[in-house]
């Protein structure tokens, strides 16, 4: 995705995205790492308790907050999955968060599929980049891939998306 960027989008996405990671914490999209296989849940036991969510405790939304400091009347945007997001302790943070959801309508419901949750929420990250979005709003505009917002059944925090 990265590579499709022109220097003025790379650096817009380094300025506003923030990747979490079980084994670095928290990431700028062109932080330099070894790659690794490692998800949040792991059980690992360590000096604070028994997994990486113990190990990172506090850690991850105290430094998102500390960055959300320095966006004064910006409201984060959280495309992780809910297995990584439990670890930034989000009651924290000095702001309410937007957690984007992307649905598929079966028959007469909506239902979600992690394939697809995935892809979606890359193209979101992609849509946001490309579109320098800086507002919650403006992600209503969303409409890669069939997707729309969904606005009855989406609420304050969480924004669904269907197709």
């Amino acid at each position: 995705m990265a590579g499709t960027f022109d220097r003025e989008e790379l650096l817009f996405a380094q300025q506003h995205i923030r990747i979490l990671s079980g084994l670095y914490g928290l990431l700028r999209p062109l932080d330099i790492i070894q790659p690794y296989r490692l998800e949040m849940g792991t059980p690992l036991k360590n000096e604070r308790g028994k997994d990486l969510y113990a190990f990172w405790g506090r850690l991850l939304g105290e430094k998102l907050a500390e960055d959300q400091e320095s966006e004064a009347n910006r409201v984060p945007i959280n495309l992780a999955s809910q297995e990584y997001f439990k670890a930034v302790k989000s009651r924290i943070l000095p702001c309410r968060i937007i957690t984007p959801v992307f649905r598929e309508t079966r028959g007469n419901e909506y239902r979600m599929i992690t394939v697809y949750t995935k892809k979606a929420r890359g193209m979101m990250a992609r849509f946001m980049v490309k579109n320098r979005i800086t507002g919650p709003e403006e992600l209503k505009l969303f409409e890669e891939e069939g997707y729309r917002y969904h606005e009855s059944l989406s609420n304050e925090e969480t924004w669904v998306f269907v197709r």
